[in-house]
């Protein structure tokens, strides 16, 4: 979520306008919300590997990280990065379970991991 403020407040900076915050946003958003892995989330609109789901996580944690160092500087970055870094610390079973592409090993709300 960090990404979705910061990524296009960065974009504003960079391109010099706000209308560069729309598309930013946008993408920013779809990512994470069109890509997801079966088992992992409740509604998947399109499947991917569970590398993928997490490589897309990755790249929102560094454009967060990235965006609230150039725009907000030292302070605000580094807020930033203790709070993505906490994120992907108290996510590592998850992570790790991304990593794997295996079938879920634990208890998700999703109607998916029943069939298999």
């Amino acid at each position: 979520m960090l990404a979705w403020v910061a990524g296009p407040w960065a974009a504003t900076e960079i391109v010099g306008t706000w209308m560069a915050a729309i598309p930013t946003l946008a993408v920013l958003v779809a990512l994470p919300g069109i890509f997801s892995t079966v088992g992992d989330k409740r509604h998947v609109v399109v499947a991917v590997s569970g590398r993928v789901r997490f490589s897309i996580e990755l790249l929102l944690v560094g454009i967060a990280v990235y965006s609230a160092f150039l725009i907000w500087e030292v302070a605000g970055g580094t807020i930033v990065a203790i709070i993505a870094a906490a994120m992907l610390i108290t996510g590592i079973p998850r992570n790790r379970w991304l990593l794997s592409n295996r079938v879920p090993d634990w208890p998700l709300s999703s109607k998916l991991t029943q069939h298999e």
